[in-house]
């Protein structure tokens, strides 16, 4: 039996064989990211290799050079996707609910095994500056949907107009200071209070 036979919902062939690499090649380069994260998070940039990739992605390993032939853009491309599935913000119609619920696990993805060794994975690789970039970008990306959340709230109302960068970097730079010192838990409590500066200072501030 054909590779492709039984695919329900057409019986043009043409079709079916159009469609189908498109939505293997996005599985494939899935898989490629996700090892790419997990070796990383292992061996640290320097200790990434093509080979490897390939062996954990279950791919071939010229699927790997094809799609990323420089290697800063597939570690770049690792931690676009790894960011963008870490930390959602979900938009309950309560922006304090929404953001302590957001900063809880944040912080928890933080202080995951995976993102602790990738952080220091990509500090211990000084000077490179894709890399650095990467890692900045991954960052912004993560912490974009709480920007769009502010820009939200401003147009419905709910806080007045605010600088939604400097916001998110106010809320997530406390997150970092707990998760990384590890003195002291942080708990829903820290989150509220932690929300509530910010919200207060907004209005307090607001022309």
């Amino acid at each position: 039996m054909p590779e492709n036979a039984g695919i329900a919902g057409t019986d043009d062939a043409g079709a079916r064989q159009a469609a189908r690499p498109g939505g293997r090649n996005a599985r494939v380069r899935s898989q490629i990211l996700a090892a790419t994260t997990e070796l990383v998070a292992r061996d640290g940039v320097a200790g990434l290799r093509y080979e490897e990739v390939a062996e954990l992605a279950g791919v071939n390993r010229n699927s790997v050079y094809r799609n990323w032939p420089d290697r800063a853009e597939l570690v770049s491309a690792a931690l676009s996707q790894y960011a963008d599935d870490a930390a959602p913000l979900r938009d309950s119609g309560d922006l304090r609910r929404d953001l302590v619920d957001f900063l809880l696990l944040f912080a928890e993805r933080l202080a995951s095994p995976v993102d602790r060794a990738l952080f220091q994975a990509t500090v211990s690789a000084p000077g490179n500056a894709e890399l650095d970039e990467a890692v900045r970008a991954a960052h912004d990306q993560r912490l974009a949907t709480v920007r769009r959340r502010f820009d939200d709230a401003v147009a419905t109302g709910e806080i007045p107009p605010v600088d939604g960068y400097l916001l998110t970097e106010l809320l997530s730079g406390p997150v970092f200071l707990y998760v990384n010192r590890r003195r002291r838990p942080f708990t829903r409590e820290v989150a509220e209070t932690i929300v509530d500066v910010v919200l207060a200072g907004i209005r307090a501030t607001a022309p």
